[in-house]
């Protein structure tokens, strides 16, 4: 064993270790306008009973049930938003409007599908009975009901909720700050033409963006050579500056595989450096006093999947929310094959159906186009070589 090298370890305590080592980031209150995707850091209360009155659920007649047999005379009409003037008494309604407020006396709306006008103000109920059609005061909340819980994910529907209760300026998690590094004497920056043993830096533009689609901050430092005075150089700034530090390549165990001294060397404490996992057994994972540190193989889809994995439900936790990846039961169109079985492998597929998949054609961890094709990916546990055709299994959906 390599000096300082640690034991593999298996993905579950890979994962474990790396929710363990997180730091909470701290809160801020932000716009309503600018809290999507943003982590809530507070419980949240309605101001207000919801509906704040007897609201109508269509558009028709308010009326007493008691009534329903009799010509009824309009005496108001009410549109969403007016304040209803008069009462309801006997043998009278009012023409009212979905969403208006219900006036008082009246105990149903009447559709006004099922209404005949007999005189000029007068109608008349063409049914024999009615639902109430009317939504209840205080039926969906209550003031002083909790409606949304601290770590909640911003999305669509929880700014509608905020908005609803009157909540415009939420306080959120502070977005981690993530430093993204690729590291090779082999990469050129996709603005530049590979040729001969070149090839284009994939992997910080990738990881910059899987880092920023999940809302946090990222600084993408370009590529570091393959010497230590070039990647000590970066390596020292993006730790000072970043709350987590992303790096690509470097970490196998070849002559020009730094990264893991370089992490040392700057106050990196490595918890561990492979794992038994495919892609991605040299993933490597370390603690500083600020930050954390992840270096991940140069392979891109081992670089994509280990985010996926490891480094996504650490950066929400960051933040405070529990990420939990949807995972939903498929059946298998085509057998799924691996042909090493010594640890957990990961299969990208795709969708062929809503409840169907199979296999996407995916050549190995170098394959990066494959990602653009698969909509999840199927885990095989270790000692395990094949998903039949025709059996169900579950699918980790992008």
């Amino acid at each position: 064993m390599i000096e300082g090298e640690l034991s593999m370890i298996t993905f579950d305590e890979a994962y474990a270790c790396v929710m363990d080592a997180v730091i909470p980031m701290g809160r801020e209150a932000v716009a309503l306008e600018e809290c999507m995707g943003r982590v809530l850091a507070e419980e949240v209360v309605s101001d207000l009973d919801m509906p704040p009155f007897n609201k109508s659920a269509m558009d028709g007649y308010a009326c007493r049930k008691q009534d329903l047999g009799h010509a009824l005379r309009v005496v108001e009409e009410i549109p969403a938003g007016y304040q209803p003037r008069r009462s309801v008494g006997e043998n009278e309604c009012a023409k009212i409007m979905t969403g208006a407020m219900v006036p008082e006396g009246a105990d149903c709306v009447i559709m006004v599908e099922y209404v005949e006008e007999v005189s000029e103000n007068t109608i008349r109920y063409l049914k024999e009975s009615t639902k109430e059609n009317i939504c209840r005061e205080a039926e969906d909340l209550r003031r002083g009901d909790k409606v949304l819980e601290k770590g909640a994910l911003i999305s669509p529907r929880q700014i509608a909720v905020l908005a609803t209760v009157g909540h415009v300026n939420p306080m959120v998690a502070t977005r981690p700050r993530v430093g993204v590094i690729s590291t090779g004497n082999e990469l050129v920056e996709p603005s530049e033409k590979a040729s001969g043993p070149k090839i284009r830096n994939s992997n910080g533009w990738q990881l910059a963006a899987q880092v920023e689609e999940m809302g946090c901050l990222a600084k993408n430092y370009g590529i570091a050579e393959d010497t230590e005075e070039a990647l000590n150089a970066v390596v020292s700034q993006a730790i000072a500056e970043n709350d987590v530090l992303l790096l690509s390549g470097g970490v196998s165990m070849g002559d020009y595989d730094l990264v893991p001294g370089i992490l040392r060397e700057n106050g990196i404490e490595l918890l561990f450096t492979k794992v038994a996992i495919k892609p991605g057994r040299p993933s490597t994972f370390g603690v500083g006093e600020t930050t954390r540190c992840f270096a991940l193989p140069g392979n891109p889809v081992s670089t994509f999947i280990q985010f996926e994995m490891l480094v996504k439900p650490a950066l929400f936790k960051m933040m405070g929310h529990d990420y939990r990846p949807t995972v939903v039961k498929a059946k298998v169109q085509r057998d799924i094959r691996q042909k090493q079985a010594d640890r957990l492998s990961i299969i990208p597929v795709k969708l062929v159906a809503a409840d169907e998949v199979e296999p996407v054609d995916y050549h190995g961890s170098a394959h990066i186009s494959a990602m653009c094709e698969t909509d999840g990916f199927v885990i095989f546990p270790s000692m395990e070589t094949l998903i039949k055709k025709g059996s169900v299994t579950d699918v980790r959906l992008l």
